[in-house]
């Protein structure tokens, strides 16, 4: 859907070769592709380690090398060829040549290295879904959420733990006033998505939006703060407003004179307002930049 083929399913890349196969699966394969070999055997405990290691590694470099494993005991001629003497031994194959080798166990840091050395040597990484990503993105700024609900969850589907992409649909939601379906979302995020801080972010979002559904009209509460410019209720209302109507600027200079007023007022509320519009914001926006350094100085005055 986006233009180069998704990397290949870890079928695909972690396979069982033979002697009948080697020159399909390895030297063919390599020739687009690094290759590792693996040379087991069932009675090998070392093996044992080794070989589910070497295959984390292979399937975290996402389709930039593919993994063979070649049993000795069933495929003598191949590991004589290659004069394997003594198992695990690893072979790397690129454009029909090997390139690496190593024997025995090694620590896991070392595997990752030649993993990734080898990784390096084959073609980039497929842009597709960053350019997807970068796509649905632009549709969310121009208001086109139903068509970024559609591409974010299309690039789901391909790379399920992609957290900017499921940030993405909850902000898609949370857009189009879904709130509830975009709280859905959050509190049941799977694994590493439910702390990765793209959908934290949202958690804070959603926060905002649901205060927004209820704030009360920016030019009455306006009227109120000119009438009643020391009401703490009154600012706090009139932030909530500003920032319900995309003054996001004016709203956290709002808050800021809250906390300068009265730091302490209800369990301070300006500065855990502040921080939920800072949390809601990239780190570097100019707002939570200026907003963050005005805060600092008040706090440490």
């Amino acid at each position: 859907m986006f233009g180069t083929p998704a990397p290949a399913p870890t079928s695909d890349l972690i396979i069982d070769g033979s002697e009948a196969t080697f020159m399909q699966d390895v030297i063919d394969a390599s020739q687009t592709v690094p290759v590792i070999v693996d040379f087991w055997a069932p009675w090998c405990g070392p093996c044992k380690t080794l070989g589910p290691a070497l295959e984390a590694a292979v399937t975290a470099a996402k389709g930039r090398v593919r993994m063979v494993k070649i049993n000795v005991d069933e495929n003598q001629a191949v590991a004589a060829q290659l004069r394997i003497q003594s198992i695990p031994t690893v072979f790397a194959f690129f454009r029909g040549q090997p390139v690496d080798a190593f024997q025995g166990n090694i620590p896991a840091s070392d595997l990752k290295r030649f993993v990734d050395k080898l990784a390096a040597m084959g073609p980039e990484p497929d842009n597709g879904l960053a350019d997807a990503i970068a796509a649905a993105e632009t549709m969310l700024e121009d208001g086109d959420y139903a068509d970024a609900i559609e591409t974010f969850t299309a690039i789901l589907e391909e790379e399920p733990e992609n957290a900017v992409a499921y940030a993405g649909l909850i902000r898609a939601h949370l857009a189009l006033g879904d709130l509830d379906l975009a709280e859905t979302l959050i509190t049941t995020a799977p694994g590493t998505l439910a702390k990765a801080k793209e959908v934290e972010a949202t958690r804070a979002m959603l926060d905002l939006a649901r205060q927004a559904a209820s704030a009360g009209p920016e030019d009455d509460l306006r009227a109120a703060h000119a009438a009643d410019p020391k009401n703490p209720q009154i600012l706090f209302d009139l932030a909530t407003a500003l920032h319900a109507n995309g003054k996001v600027e004016e709203a956290v200079s709002t808050l800021l004179d809250l906390f300068k007023l009265d730091r302490e007022w209800n369990n301070n509320a300006a500065r855990t307002q502040l921080f939920t519009i800072f949390d809601a914001l990239k780190p570097q926006d100019p707002i939570v930049l200026a907003g963050r350094r005005r805060l600092s100085s008040m706090i440490f005055a």
